[in-house]
């Protein structure tokens, strides 16, 4: 039996051969309700006066030379060969506050859900944003805003 995980689409796909006939079974990974989010990824969210001015520090001296995006108020850098990678952000364009760092997960709805039983303030609400990502702000008991964000599928 081989097993493919897709943490995009928040499935696990089991594909089995008998006799020569192959079955694929799909098997979800949701969370049951009230259990923690399944980060997929943090990435820093690294406050900059002026993306331009700070860009060359990061691409050049720290190796960080792929511009996945820049979006004039918020711009990645990654790593080619190790895939490390920073974000800059001067202000965030659509919050009232920025987030320190940004937490991607595979089910954004349910990490709403979960933050909003917890108690925990929303800073920003549970959104698609223009650029296409769905997100949601949160703060954390310790007083750092989070921005947990999903792709769509």
């Amino acid at each position: 039996m081989n097993m493919i995980v897709d943490l995009r689409r928040s499935h696990v796909l089991s594909r089995v051969r008998t006799e020569g006939l192959e079955t694929t079974y799909r098997r979800s990974l949701k969370r049951p309700k009230g259990q923690t989010v399944r980060s997929l990824r943090i990435m820093a969210n690294l406050a900059v006066a002026n993306i331009d001015a700070a860009k060359d520090f990061y691409t050049d001296f720290l190796g960080l030379g792929t511009e996945e995006f820049n979006m004039g108020w918020v711009a990645r850098y990654t790593s080619a060969d190790t895939k490390a990678n920073i974000q800059l952000v001067t202000r965030d364009a659509t919050s009232p506050e920025d987030a320190v760092v940004s937490i991607h997960t595979d089910d954004v709805e349910a990490a709403f859900s979960e933050a909003q039983d917890r108690g925990y303030e929303i800073v920003v609400p549970l959104r698609t944003e223009p650029w296409g990502v769905h997100r949601f702000l949160v703060r954390a008991p310790d007083g750092n805003v989070i921005n947990v964000v999903g792709h769509p599928n």
